[in-house]
């Protein structure tokens, strides 16, 4: 794809549809946009293809802050630079980029850190604006401010992101397969691989088969995993986690008057190495905890509760088991150098991120693809912006 931009857009604003949520739940309506130039330290992006998250889902929903509207939603894309602002050195016109809803400044003490990839100086918020100057670039046509999500708004043919939240990746990637390493599945890859740094020859427990699970499962079989246990309510899930990597199956509604936990403990012979909660419920949380090996068992939080949701564990338990409770938000990685790892090695045909394309839409059938994530049809479902 020609990614140049055309100099007479450079500078000036751009007219361009969008997709909007204007209320709650409501679908999305695609409209007229104005896509402002970037401010410093800011680039705007021409979106290839962007796809369905289940945080879009969640705030598509929400009724009460940080629910904001009307709002352009969209945060897995790929796309193009048509043009950039003030200040910008790391990307030029035509650079194929993600945008990352995760900031990585590369000043910060954090960011200048391997052992974090939460940046300082940009903290990481839901917020509806820009991150430096807390302002909107999107209005629609009569002038209406459209708020922006996840620092990307990927829902609009044109979008403009913070240059701390674009990594710059090789064109030669499918942009139907890179923009998966927007969220989801950098997500679940990464809690495999930098979080928990599973060891091979290791037993791995993973509470949810969603697209975040299966990617935790996919990170631990390309970490060498031996045994790979998927947890989940829906038993056709086993036939899909065994692409990634899952040997093992536990229904836990079908588990007697044994607690989750008691049937993985007795599976493994005292609990598994490594366990992760990718659904969102402090109820699993407890679960994954109390899965794990003593004296090294490490939980992972990667599932979003809702806010103010807590965990309750004894004194005596935490200092008597010896285990590890960590969070992953986007699963440890730093994008600007992770990223590019993770396109080489599914160039290389070592990470597989085929297998997480269920469906693809033209940009005029979004609504269909919240109605297949939400009816549980799709893992990913890609939406071209003009195909």
């Amino acid at each position: 794809m020609d990614g140049k931009s055309s100099s007479n857009t450079v500078g000036k604003p751009i007219r361009c549809r969008a997709a909007i949520v204007r209320k709650p739940g409501e679908p999305l309506v695609i409209e007229e946009v104005i896509v402002a130039p970037p401010n410093p330290r800011e680039v705007r992006i021409k979106i290839i293809c962007t796809s369905l998250c289940h945080s879009d889902v969640t705030f598509w929903k929400l009724k009460h802050p940080p629910a904001i509207f009307p709002r352009i939603l969209g945060h897995e894309a790929v796309g193009v630079v048509e043009s950039v602002g003030e200040g910008v050195h790391e990307v030029v016109e035509g650079d194929t980029v993600i945008p990352i809803f995760l900031p990585d400044c590369g000043e910060c003490t954090d960011c200048l850190s391997k052992k974090s990839n939460l940046c300082t100086k940009l903290p990481f918020s839901v917020s509806p604006w820009m991150d430096r100057d807390g302002t909107s670039r999107f209005t629609d046509i009569n002038g209406e401010t459209l708020y922006h999500f996840l620092f990307v708004s990927s829902f609009s043919e044109y979008t403009v992101v913070d240059i701390a939240h674009v990594t710059k990746i090789d064109p030669a990637t499918p942009a139907n397969r890179a923009c998966l390493l927007s969220c989801g599945v950098s997500t679940g890859v990464g809690a495999a691989w930098k979080t928990a740094n599973v060891e091979t020859g290791t037993t791995v427990a993973i509470f949810g088969l969603g697209a975040i699970g299966l990617a935790v499962a996919e990170g631990a079989r390309l970490c060498g995993a031996k045994r790979i246990i998927g947890v989940d309510v829906n038993q056709d899930k086993f036939e899909i986690g065994k692409k990634f990597g899952v040997t093992d199956f536990v229904n836990s509604r079908n588990c007697g008057d044994k607690t989750v936990s008691q049937v993985i403990i007795e599976m493994t012979g005292g609990g598994a190495d490594y366990c992760f909660e990718c659904v969102g419920l402090t109820s699993l949380v407890h679960e994954a905890y109390a899965s794990c090996r003593k004296g090294w068992g490490k939980a992972v939080v990667l599932g979003v509760d809702q806010p103010g949701a807590m965990l309750t564990f004894s004194s005596f338990e935490v200092l008597h088991s010896g285990k590890s409770l960590m969070g992953s938000l986007f699963g440890g990685l730093k994008p600007k150098t992770d990223i590019p790892i993770l396109i080489k090695r599914y160039m290389a045909k070592e990470l597989q991120l085929d297998e997480f394309v269920t469906h693809e839409v033209d940009f005029e059938d979004i609504n269909k693809a919240f109605d297949l994530l939400i009816g549980g049809k799709s893992l990913r479902c890609v939406i071209w912006m003009n195909k």
